[in-house]
């Protein structure tokens, strides 16, 4: 018998310290490339990818032979090591520890995939900080001040 499965995950993972250091638009949209082959070598579909200066958003459907945890440490280390290879964000100096995931219905793409290309006029208006706070509180995910830095 096969597998199926129905799961799509949008992650939210930044840079160290949270810092500004993806400020060069050419460069990310070379990083979402190479951040997507990243993604679906490893089987999964990417619905979308975007940055702003001291974050980013991955919205996907794994694989179901991939766990979320080993993906996500798959691009980390990949992405790291293009950065630093390509010198194309010099101020970089490492992902932070950890991630957020959150998981949504089939029917919530199309609204979400709009939600993360549309991040710079979103982030005009609220911190990625405050985003964060207010995805876990949606999700219902209990929040611990100590590991939002």
């Amino acid at each position: 018998m096969s597998t199926y499965t129905q799961i799509t995950y949008q992650v939210v993972f930044s840079a160290k310290d949270r810092e500004p250091v993806f400020k060069n638009r050419d460069n990310r949209l070379r990083m979402y490339a190479y951040m997507a082959v990243v993604i679906r070598n490893k089987k999964c579909i990417v619905h979308a990818i975007n940055w702003v200066d001291d974050h980013l958003h991955i919205l996907f459907a794994p694989h179901p032979s991939v766990s979320l945890s080993s993906l996500i440490k798959d691009v980390k280390l990949a992405t790291n090591d293009w950065i630093k290879k390509h010198t194309v964000f010099p101020k970089f100096s490492n992902w932070q520890r950890g991630y957020s995931a959150f998981s949504y219905s089939r029917e919530a793409i199309p609204k979400l995939v709009q939600y993360v290309e549309n991040q710079e006029a979103h982030h005009a208006k609220e911190s990625s900080l405050q985003e964060l706070k207010r995805l876990l509180g949606e999700q219902r995910v209990d929040l611990d001040d100590r590991f939002l830095a």
